[in-house]
């Protein structure tokens, strides 16, 4: 459904995994051992994959400016990135960030160090989900004033724009 590349850096992670879920289908990545082994997580880990997928949407959500869906909460995913075992790690030329402190790290360290690094670079309130309530695709908002509001302007953007048009005609 998204015509443009995926997200830069870490985010590349926190869009697949948001995206394992396609809403308009139901067809959800982590229900196979494809989905579960691209996001390297086994089959004990998918609840909590879940749970941490749509607490990122939620967030999500909201930095494309719509409130999550009733019962999605976005202090959910501040609390799931609480337990995050990280630890600070200074390279030799004297350059920190985060790193997992569990090798291989589990998704929810993953995420965390994608989020902080996104966060610190400015990338990560140009993570989105698509306004679309039956599409809800997550994509990386590479519009210059960063407006964008859905995955495609040629599905869901078109979709939109025709049941506007029809409700004024109506």
């Amino acid at each position: 459904m998204n015509e443009r590349d995926s997200a830069p850096g870490g985010l590349a992670l926190v869009e697949a995994l948001v995206n394992t879920l396609n809403v308009e289908t139901g067809a959800d990545a982590l229900d196979t051992a494809a989905g579960c082994a691209a996001l390297a997580i086994a089959g004990p880990d998918v609840p909590a994959a879940r749970t941490l997928r749509e607490a990122l949407r939620a967030v999500c959500l909201a930095h494309a400016g719509h409130r999550p869906p009733e019962g999605a909460s976005v202090s959910l995913l501040d609390a799931l990135l609480a337990d995050a075992p990280l630890r600070v790690a200074v390279d030799a030329d004297g350059a920190a960030s985060l790193r997992p402190v569990e090798e291989p790290p589990g998704l929810t360290a993953r995420v965390a160090v994608a989020v902080a690094a996104a966060s610190a670079d400015g990338t990560w309130a140009r993570l989105k989900v698509c306004e679309a309530a039956d599409c809800r695709w997550a994509y990386y908002d590479r519009s210059p004033a960063g407006r964008r509001r859905w995955c495609s302007m040629s599905v869901c953007g078109a979709r939109a724009k025709m049941r506007t048009y029809r409700a004024k005609r109506g």
